[in-house]
């Protein structure tokens, strides 16, 4: 049930660490090896620099177990030539950083993903509009078969997602287009401590989407308002107003790695590593993250005013994953808090209760922990850990494993879930769970 460990090349256990959490997400592994499909034996031999997808799909292979290896201890330092090829600077001789690489891979993947051909096809519109879309359900009449569309380039890496901006006028209450942003993953900062109260991994994504108000903007509705009030002909100044700005999450991506901010400045300007433990949990609850469109219901009696549901829509499923901190209503309890899990929810035998969940109120968005990333020490010098899962079954290769693995470097030991989410994270890579694969599997693990 151990993985293989691998070689410290001089400072490369933030490589080592970031390879042990990658290997964990199956999701991630197959899109690799669907996108390095393309490749032809005579490409791989013939070109002057190897792909970058390639090389990251054999470690991971090798680490995941899906390639024997009679190797107890794998050398990565292939990862690091490719990544000089692709111009970047990656000393083994100087402290990097985890973070910092995982954002060089994905770039570099999607830099890789753009330099291939892009071959105009009849379909290519169509399949943009309706990426669901599969090649057995397009049919047309044609005389000769149809070539295949090409659409690796179209599909991105399981880690993208899409932020949402929402800008709302304070004074007419107008709402801007809302303007979405990628990311390959959520980088939270760690809000103040409260005396006696644990920090969560809620309150860090509640404390990341939080509205905040951003000050003279001008807003087109209320300079609109102003000149429909005026005598014609004359000029009108740009109303200038406060605006309501939040974050939501508009596209979820199927792995979502989530960084935890560590690092922190003094008053002398001096960095500093904040050490607090923030609680989060082997499962893990986004919906109310979700961006939902805003359905506004006119009322007769008060057509000007809008509650504060009405400004952060919320599905049905919200309630029951409200954030710790959040207004509850009255005589109910939240069942399940993302970092502070109720005893009552988990069942005897540790099992996740789905079935605790109406059919109306499921959680959509469910996600289950993969793998942990840990740093010991401070800002300046310090070593990096993984917590991962051990590779699943050959017979089951979908299903997730409940032992889990303490790997340093080329040092590799079973450990407990407890243990795991005792850790103080850095980088945390979960991976979804699809309702309908939910209902149809076994139950998920939720402890040893």
């Amino acid at each position: 049930g151990l993985v293989p460990g691998l070689l410290n090349l001089g400072n490369t256990c933030f490589m080592n660490s970031l390879l042990q959490g990658l290997s964990s997400c199956p999701s991630f592994i197959k899109w690799l090896e669907e996108f390095t499909a393309q490749y032809r034996t005579e490409q791989i031999r013939t070109t002057e620099h190897p792909y970058l997808s390639l090389t990251l799909l054999r470690l991971l292979r090798a680490l995941s177990c899906q390639e024997v290896t009679e190797d107890e201890v794998l050398d990565a330092s292939c990862l690091l030539q490719v990544l000089r090829m692709y111009r970047w600077q990656i000393s083994s001789f100087e402290e990097q950083d985890a973070h910092e690489l995982f954002h060089v891979l994905t770039s570099s993947l999607e830099d890789e993903r753009d330099r291939q051909p892009r071959v105009t096809h009849l379909f290519d519109v169509h399949s943009l509009e309706q990426p669901e879309i599969t090649q057995k359900q397009i049919s047309c009449r044609t005389r000769g078969s149809l070539s295949p569309v090409a659409n690796h380039w179209k599909s991105p890496h399981p880690f993208h997602g899409r932020l949402t901006s929402n800008m709302v006028c304070k004074h007419c209450e107008h709402q801007s287009p809302v303007r979405f942003d990628t990311f390959d993953s959520l980088s939270l900062s760690i809000p103040a401590a409260v005396w006696g109260r644990p920090m969560t991994l809620d309150h860090c994504l509640h404390h990341f989407i939080s509205s905040e108000s951003v000050k003279d903007v001008v807003c087109d509705n209320c300079t609109k308002i102003r000149a429909e009030g005026t005598r014609t002909g004359q000029s009108i100044e740009n109303q200038r107003t406060t605006f309501v700005k939040q974050l939501k999450l508009g596209k979820l991506p199927q792995c979502l790695c989530i960084h935890l901010q560590r690092l922190s400045w003094s008053n002398q300007g001096t960095p500093l590593k904040r050490h607090e433990h923030v609680q989060f949990n082997e499962f893990l609850i986004m919906d109310i993250y979700k961006y939902h469109i805003p359905v506004q219901k006119p009322s007769q009696n008060e057509p000007n005013q809008r509650t504060s549901e009405d400004a952060t829509p919320r599905t049905k499923d919200s309630m029951a994953v409200k954030p710790s901190g959040a207004e509850q209503a009255p005589g109910t309890k939240p069942l399940f808090m993302n970092g502070a899990c109720s005893s009552s929810f988990l069942t005897s035998s540790g099992t996740f209760p789905l079935a605790a969940f109406p059919e109306c109120s499921s959680p959509v968005y469910l996600y289950r922990l993969m793998a942990v990333v840990v740093h010991h020490g401070d800002m300046h010098s310090g070593h990096f850990v993984t917590y991962r899962r051990s590779p699943p079954p050959p017979r089951s290769p979908l299903s997730a494993s409940s032992q889990w693995l303490w790997i340093s470097d080329d040092t590799v030991r079973r450990a407990s879930l407890q243990e795991v989410l005792s850790s103080s994270a850095y980088l945390l890579f979960y991976e979804r769970v699809h309702s309908r694969v939910q209902h149809q599997s076994l139950p998920l693990r939720a402890e040893e």
